[in-house]
């Protein structure tokens, strides 16, 4: 269980990280493409919000606007686009990496992930999909044990 519990905080931790580098690089290019001044320092904040479950949103609203009002309708409307596809890039991606990280049900990592972070702030993206995790491999092992020991009995 504990190797299991070290598995899932690692691909929560890896998730958590890998997104938000993805997220924010991506969005940091569409940024310096609209024109959109200091992009660098916008790249860092949308990273730093991302990692702290925020996500890129704030920034891309303030800079959609931006670019409505300096390059017009057409830039504005191609930049909300991509803005979009940034700002939720990560409900996918996470999860996502998260699996494929620790080996189990999309659903019970994604549950422990939002209910994580419901019931214990930001520490609950790693205490949720761990307890999960933990409690999941237990009741497989322990339904699994029971599968074994009535096929020996009727065989």
């Amino acid at each position: 269980m504990v190797h299991l519990a070290a598995q899932a905080v690692r691909a929560v931790a890896l998730g958590v990280v890998v997104t938000a580098v993805v997220q924010s690089s991506l969005a940091g290019i569409g940024l310096a493409i609209a024109g959109v001044p200091f992009v660098k320092i916008l790249t860092a904040l949308m990273f730093i919000l991302a990692v702290a479950q925020v996500g890129a949103a704030p920034v891309l609203i303030a800079a959609v606007v931006w670019v409505y009002a300096k390059s017009g309708a057409v830039w504005g409307s191609v930049f909300l686009v991509w803005a979009i596809f940034c700002a939720t890039l990560d409900n996918f991606l996470r999860p996502m990496l998260i699996r494929h990280g620790a080996d189990l049900p999309l659903l019970l990592i994604f549950a422990g992930v939002i209910g994580g972070l419901i019931a214990f702030g930001v520490i609950g993206l790693f205490i949720g999909p761990v307890v999960l995790a933990v409690a999941y491999t237990l009741l497989v092992d322990w339904v699994s044990e029971g599968e074994a020991i009535d096929g020996r009995e009727r065989g």
